[in-house]
């Protein structure tokens, strides 16, 4: 029997065979389908527009996109935005598992803490924290006296201990309360307690209207008080010991033009105590740390003057105590009779390139009021910022690249003149390596000892450091641990004291030998090296590189270049955990440290500003050569990143050589200047004409018809893969993203594996991890895509 199942098995066999041969004689293959053709980027609508200044007519074939008055225009502006919209996802189509991957990545990274570090000031602790299932985080404090060893997100929630069965937390104001009184968004400015604790004076962003709105809440009954509320608030100061409040309030084209006292508790209408009329002078006011003046700075681009204001009697007459020639950075303070002026003014009608301090009796007479140095001019030791406490005065200092904090007691010795700083006998205070910035405060309790810094570097997360100024011991009150990734505890266990008796420069650099494991720092995993780069006339930039010690490959690694370059700003070189998922894909991280930014000074400023624009845009693309000649990133592997005026120098270095660049992201950038600055849509600042140029001088006007990213686009190349990202409510329109990727594409080569993205992002990023995270992903994997195909 077996074997004749097996006979009929095998016949079947052979009779499926043969018909499996046959059908195979018989069968044509069919030709492989073609891959589907690539997305076509959209074509929106040309209605040329002419215009003409100083003898130079061009067109412009979109300036419709910003006629914002035009019905019909912006309803054509809406259909493209969704057209755009549907490109780029069309185009990142095949990223979507690279970009949860790379969102999972970076918001496993994000410091999830329920409370910012809790500030002491007199006998509170002030700290804002996180509520479960909401969107914003409430402002809250407690007695310090009862939480010596407060740890936020260890306390009980809400702050109710439930042994004692007592609430030990005041709610000061929940911000979601706030988002659902102002269109549901939340965005505070300015928040002030009174130096009596009694008041909170807040500022909101109001939305639908486009300015923040002031408020005051009464702290003992958690009540909004009646007045001062006030629109179009620029500034606040406490006065009275909290029982006046002064504040500014800007025009229609945001410029703070007049100064109110409030007296709280009254019924009377708030007093005008100052209106300046002309069109470019600007009203700005602080109160001292002490709380016994209110410093009012009135400016312009030709002036600067400093007013006090007793702050015990705030409707006596202004003092006028400094005043100069030109815009000048002008903070005063007070210390025992003396005000300290830290100012980068013109010194006898010669310009400085940095900061001073300066000191005075605050009773002389205005007409022999005379400024005396606090210290000896030294061209190698900048002083980069000041903060002041009742006992000490505090120094942010910079030799060459590296910075350096350190103490001096007060009262400084008096009728001397200027001190060499050595001979106030500092206390430098302990620092990590590659130190990119350091931050003070809020450093409001002015009689303690007790200051508190924010310590950046591109290699360790921010550290908030408490130091005891009295003794040089520390705390990391706050910093993320990448290695765990998880957030170092509150007032955690690292810390130590300054030690030793030996001279501050050689116990600073034995301090930071000894502690460089407490500051949770990442240098045994990524690596970061300095280099001065010729720029083409000469002038040494300083370019900054970031890359892993273990995935780097030489000569074979992809980049991304960083650049801003404007108003004097420092560049953000602070770690940032979302640039982990590149550096641990083998790439580098570079930042280009152009002039017209705030790295070395203030020429190092205006040597970008207006007419000299072209030499920071020219920096960049010399830094840009340097990576790719230097072997440091790969040829045809280099990347631009640029964010609002970083957008403007890093399309224009693109513009200028299309081919040194692989790939680009611009973030809300600044594209058409020479429109927006002729015809601005929102309101610009003096401060905008003096970065940028004022179009109605010639030479400014030649200047940024030269460097104008939207006015200089290469005809007839191909263009790098650029992913441009802008918001309707950004300061630079979304039209301008818009009109300059429209005429781009016109222009250029076009090649689908070269796109020009446009992508619009919401109001809220910033605010919203989940968002923050979403848009940082998207812009990661396109430039992994890119750099792939």
């Amino acid at each position: 029997m077996r074997h004749l199942l097996a006979t009929v098995r095998r016949s079947h066999f052979h009779r499926s065979g043969t018909f499996s041969i046959l059908q195979r004689a018989h069968y044509k293959p069919q030709k492989p389908q073609p891959p589907p053709a690539p997305p076509s980027p959209p074509k929106p609508p040309k209605k040329p527009a002419n215009f003409s200044i100083h003898g130079e007519s061009w067109e412009d074939p979109y300036s419709w996109m910003s006629q914002l008055s035009d019905k019909v225009a912006m309803r054509h502006m809406d259909v493209y935005m969704e057209q755009e919209e549907k490109y780029t996802e069309a185009i990142m189509a095949d990223t979507e598992r690279l970009q949860s991957k790379l969102q999972s990545e970076m918001a496993s990274r994000f410091s999830f803490d329920l409370s910012t570090p809790p500030l002491r000031w007199g006998h509170w602790l002030y700290y804002r924290r996180a509520e479960e299932g909401k969107q914003y985080p409430v402002l809250c404090r407690r007695l310090a006296s009862l939480n010596e060893e407060f740890i936020s997100h260890k306390s009980p929630s809400a702050g109710f201990d439930f042994t004692s069965g007592k609430r030990i937390e005041q709610k000061l104001l929940d911000y979601n309360q706030e988002a659902e009184r102002l269109s549901g968004y939340a965005y505070e400015e300015l928040s002030e307690v009174s130096p009596d604790h009694q008041y909170l004076a807040y500022t909101m962003y109001d939305k639908d209207n486009d300015y923040f709105k002031l408020s005051v809440r009464d702290l003992n009954l958690g009540l909004l008080c009646s007045k001062p509320q006030a629109d179009r608030v620029s500034n606040i100061a406490w006065a009275k010991n909290g029982q006046a409040l002064l504040y500014v309030v800007t025009n229609n084209d945001k410029r703070p033009h007049r100064l109110y006292c409030s007296m709280l508790g009254s019924n009377e209408d708030d007093i005008l105590l100052l209106e300046e009329p002309q069109e470019n002078v600007c009203v700005n006011i602080r109160h001292t740390k002490d709380f016994q003046f209110v410093t009012v700075n009135i400016f312009s681009t030709t002036s600067s003057k400093v007013f006090i204001i007793n702050a015990a009697d705030p409707l006596s007459d202004m003092t006028l105590v400094w005043e100069c020639e030109a815009q000048a950075h002008c903070i005063v303070e007070h210390h025992q009779g003396y005000l300290y002026l830290f100012t980068d003014a013109a010194k006898e009608g010669q310009p400085v390139d940095n900061h001073y301090l300066l000191r005075c009796p605050v009773d002389s007479s205005p007409s022999l009021r005379k400024w005396e140095n606090v210290l000896v001019d030294d061209d190698e030791l900048i002083v980069e910022d000041v903060d002041f406490s009742n006992s000490h005065l505090v120094l942010i200092l910079r030799e060459s690249q590296k910075f350096k904090l350190c103490s001096v007691c007060l009262p400084l010795p008096s009728g001397k003149g200027s001190f060499h700083l050595k001979e106030l006998n500092p206390n430098f205070l302990s620092l990590p390596t590659n130190v990119s910035q350091i931050s003070p405060g809020p450093n409001y309790d002015f009689f303690s000892t007790t200051m508190r810094f924010t310590i950046s570097s591109p290699v360790m997360p921010d550290a908030v450091v408490d130091y005891d100024i009295s003794n040089g011991k520390w705390n990391i009150v706050q910093q993320q641990n990448m290695l765990y990734e998880r957030t170092r505890v509150l007032y955690g266990s690292a810390s130590s004291g300054s030690g030793g008796e030996k001279s501050p420069s050689s116990r600073v650099n034995e301090v930071n030998a000894e502690n460089d494991q407490l500051w949770n720092d990442l240098t045994e995993y990524y690596a970061c090296e300095r280099y001065g780069v010729p720029s083409c006339d000469g002038v040494v930039v300083p370019l900054t590189i970031v890359y892993s010690r273990h995935k780097r490959s030489e000569a074979q690694s992809p980049g991304l270049l960083h650049g801003h370059g404007a108003y004097g700003e420092i560049l953000d070189k602070r770690w940032r955990s979302e640039l982990k998922s590149l550096l641990d894909r083998g790439w580098i991280i570079a930042y280009a440290d152009v002039r017209g930014g705030g790295g070395l000074g203030k020429k190092w400023h205006h040597d970008g500003q207006r007419s000299k624009k072209l030499d920071s845009i020219s920096d960049y693309i010399c830094c840009a050569k340097f990576l790719v000649e230097n072997k440091i990133v790969q040829e045809n592997k280099l990347s631009g990143w640029g964010y609002s005026a970083g957008g403007l120098l890093v399309a224009a270095a693109i513009n200028s050589c299309p081919d040194l660049f692989r790939a680009a992201v611009l973030k809300v950038p600044f594209l058409d200047p020479t429109n927006t600055l002729l015809y601005p849509i929102l309101p610009l600042t003096p401060v905008d004409y003096e970065e940028f140029g004022y179009p109605g001088d010639i030479e400014d006007f030649q200047a940024i018809r030269k460097y104008s990213p939207y006015d200089n686009i290469t005809r007839g190349v191909l263009y790098p893969s650029v992913l441009v990202t802008s918001s309707f409510n950004t300061r630079f329109g979304v039209w301008e993203a818009a009109k300059w990727v429209a005429l781009v594409r016109e222009n250029s080569i076009y090649d689908p594996k070269h796109p020009i993205l446009l992508n619009l992002t919401t109001d809220l990023v910033e605010e919203n991890r989940y968002l923050h995270c979403k848009e940082a992903a998207l812009e990661t994997a396109f430039l992994i895509k890119m750099m792939d195909l």
